[in-house]
């Protein structure tokens, strides 16, 4: 196996991961959930709606064929969850060290990763919309 198609795979599932093991916490109604969705004015709509997001964006990560598609779902759900952390709520919530903050930057970069690795398939997909029939 070459390394590209190492780090290709690990990047999809190491955002994949991170963003499933948050969707406990968001689907159960956990303190910090309900403390961090209240606090940017989405709770309890938002707590749910980006979990969803969440959810769909790590399966399509998890798909080769798709995983571009996660990609650039992620990134649009990870750089809302870091604008939050940089206006709203500081990066660090609940004296968690930042951690939260952190893992959004490390499934913003694993995301940017699977977008430039995929970059072909995006082209693509962007070249659709600029046809003249």
């Amino acid at each position: 196996m070459s390394f590209r198609k190492f780090f290709y795979g690990f990047v999809r599932i190491l955002a994949a991961v991170i963003m499933i093991q948050t969707l406990y916490f968001k689907f159960t109604g956990s303190p910090e959930s309900i403390y961090i969705f209240t606090t940017v004015g989405m709770e309890p709509w938002g707590r749910w709606s980006v979990g969803i997001m969440e959810l769909i964006a790590s399966l399509l990560l998890l798909m080769p064929s798709s995983a571009w598609l996660g990609g650039g779902l992620a990134l649009g759900l990870m750089a809302g969850a870091i604008g939050m952390h940089l206006t709203l709520l500081g990066v660090e919530v609940q004296g968690d060290g930042g951690y939260l903050f952190f893992l959004a930057v490390v499934v913003t970069v694993c995301s940017l990763a699977v977008l430039w690795m995929d970059q072909d398939k995006v082209r693509q997909f962007v070249s659709g919309f600029n046809r003249k029939d």
